[in-house]
């Protein structure tokens, strides 16, 4: 079965361009947003734009098998966590960003694959973490 045309016209994460473009939609959406764009702005206090190699390079390992990044993501959002408390609607509206910055611009099989992983990343952040989903 093939994809439509405009689906088939967007590229795959297959390539570092492809990456560093996503990252760009992505925190474009991200910093948008009244709640998120503090965390990454204030409280974890860093240039988003020299954090963006650093992201690029997560997903270059992630999705194309690279070796350069070797930073413990989960020990970064503990100390962010311990500075201003992460909740489970932080991860949501993560994640929704992430995925509408993918499916918008991207498709394939990485793209699949990176929209997977990140719904896992989510996951494992909030229950590393110990953030319980609040019930109406």
């Amino acid at each position: 079965m093939s994809l439509p045309i405009s689906e088939s016209k967007k590229p795959d994460l297959d390539k570092p361009e492809h990456i560093a473009t996503f990252v760009e939609a992505f925190y474009a959406r991200l910093l948008k947003d009244e709640t998120l764009a503090p965390l990454f702005t204030d409280v974890a206090a860093i240039n988003i734009r020299e954090h963006f190699p650093r992201i690029e390079a997560y997903w270059q390992k992630l999705l194309l098998g690279d070796r350069q990044y070797q930073r413990h993501t989960m020990n970064i959002h503990r100390q962010l966590d311990a500075k201003q408390r992460l909740t489970a609607e932080n991860f949501d509206q993560w994640l929704m960003y992430f995925i509408e910055a993918a499916d918008s611009g991207f498709a394939g099989e990485n793209t699949e694959k990176a929209k997977r992983i990140a719904t896992v990343i989510a996951g494992n952040m909030r229950k590393s973490l110990q953030i319980e989903k609040n019930s109406d």
